[in-house]
């Protein structure tokens, strides 16, 4: 059986099919912490975009913009507003060894899909689970090795083939048009990684998130009026994978499909910042809770990160991706919560800028090897002469050190409430339990959200 049709009858299938209750559980984490990211991304210019954008396209009010002022808008405007309000930062989830950041496409498309098509919370968790199996199968079977770049983007390549398996596994959609829904998504991937050029997170939020939850619309759209498409477009001549692939292991794109679900590789992230970052941070908050280590007491610092990443952090212009000005920030604050990590201005602070000046960054190829991936080391000189060291092995949020729902919680709280307020971000995160999973998503996102 090809690859096509063994995604198709997987998507298909999937509705009124529960999860493993752990599978649920890790998936209702991300549900929730992604859409923390997409009601605060909304204040920042990526979302104040796609907010922009969805007024303009509107359509009939079938789906929902989870923007301060809540509103309902055509199911395409509300997931491409909702997407790029998900990557508006560095808030959003991130899986490793798929290379992309799933929660930022394939969320908001889930839930536009979901009050479209009348879907349950079960068949929205089904779906989301799904978007990552998929997503991430995508890119494991394009061949890329470990340590070389990829010639296309996989973070939009990634999230075009989640948000599509989300789509299609809501859409109601037979095999023969979940195949073609696919070939029309095969059509549509494209991405390349000149998005480490953005500046201002606009693009990149768009490449990440809207891009993909636009083209599932509209995928599953023209199949449902009737549009025909071609059958088997994953491998083969003239494929996915002859079009896109390094080494191509068209195993990949099945192998455990239904038993190993991808979701639980992925990571939340404990700090609302670049991924690379996430160790660094890990560490400099162990030294201040171990030590009581204050800014003034600092002599000089020298972090040490894999040497493949510590381009994508060093000495940025936006903070929430500039290593130094984020461990300046903790030093000084005690803590870095989302405002703290979004404030451009406080980059030009006269007590920022004197304490980055002792920050040394060091490349390390041994962290870029080592296992699990992502580590860190953060070393404090102090004025007295002592030497403190700390070495974050498993960062906190990844599968190998996950976050506790309380932790994610927390999270989506300092996400949540300064924008909603108290009672509604609590109610927020206590939604889509497992004794829910019969209502319609769109009457329990009515009750957290007044339209």
């Amino acid at each position: 059986m090809s690859s096509s049709k063994v995604w198709s009858q997987y998507l298909t299938r999937l509705q009124h099919q529960d999860l493993p209750e752990p599978v649920y559980s890790k998936t209702r984490l991300h549900l929730i912490d992604t859409l923390a990211a997409i009601i605060s991304g909304f204040e920042l210019p990526a979302g104040q975009a796609g907010l922009r954008l969805s007024r303009r396209l509107a359509g009939p009010p079938e789906a929902t913009v989870f923007s301060p002022t809540v509103f309902k808008v055509g199911g395409l405007s509300a997931a491409c507003a909702n997407a790029m309000a998900a990557h508006a930062d560095e808030t959003d989830d991130s899986h490793l060894r798929g290379r992309f950041h799933p929660g930022c496409s394939i969320v908001p498309t889930a839930l536009a899909c979901a009050e479209i098509f009348e879907a349950n919370i079960a068949d929205l968790m089904a779906s989301i689970a799904a978007g990552y199996d998929i997503g991430a199968r995508a890119v494991l079977a394009l061949g890329i090795p470990e340590y070389e770049k990829p010639r296309f983007s996989t973070h939009t390549i990634g999230g075009q083939w989640g948000a599509a398996a989300t789509a299609i596994a809501l859409a109601g959609l037979s095999e023969d048009q979940a195949q073609w829904a696919l070939s029309y998504t095969a059509q549509q991937v494209s991405g390349v990684p000149y998005w480490r050029k953005d500046r201002d997170h606009i693009e990149k939020s768009f490449d990440f998130g809207a891009m993909a939850a636009r083209n599932a619309l509209f995928a599953v759209t023209v199949v449902q009026e009737g549009w025909t498409g071609c059958s088997d477009v994953l491998e083969g001549a003239e494929s996915y994978l002859s079009a896109f692939a390094h080494q191509a292991k068209a195993q990949a794109l099945t192998d455990g499909l239904g038993q190993r679900f991808e979701i639980e590789a992925a990571t939340i992230k404990k700090w609302c910042v670049g991924s690379p970052i996430q160790s660094v941070l890990d560490s400099t908050h162990a030294l201040m809770g171990q030590h009581g280590v204050r800014a003034e007491q600092i002599e000089r610092i020298v972090i040490t990160m894999p040497d493949d990443r510590i381009h994508i952090v060093d000495n940025r212009d936006m903070p929430d991706v500039c290593v130094q000005h984020l461990v300046a920030v903790a030093l000084l604050d005690g803590a870095v919560g989302f405002r703290a990590a979004h404030d451009k201005a406080r980059m030009h602070d006269p007590a920022v800028l004197a304490l980055r000046q002792k920050i040394a960054l060091q490349p390390s190829a041994e962290l870029t090897q080592a296992r699990p991936a992502r580590q860190a080391i953060v070393e404090i000189l102090l004025g007295d002469g002592q030497a403190l060291k700390h070495h974050t092995v498993c960062v906190l949020g990844t599968p190998e050190n996950p976050m506790s729902e309380d932790q994610v919680h927390e999270k989506a709280l300092d996400l949540l409430v300064p924008v909603i307020g108290v009672q509604s971000a609590q109610r927020l995160v206590r939604a889509f339990q497992p004794a829910d999973r019969h209502r319609r998503v769109r009457d329990v996102l009515n009750e957290l959200f007044v339209v």
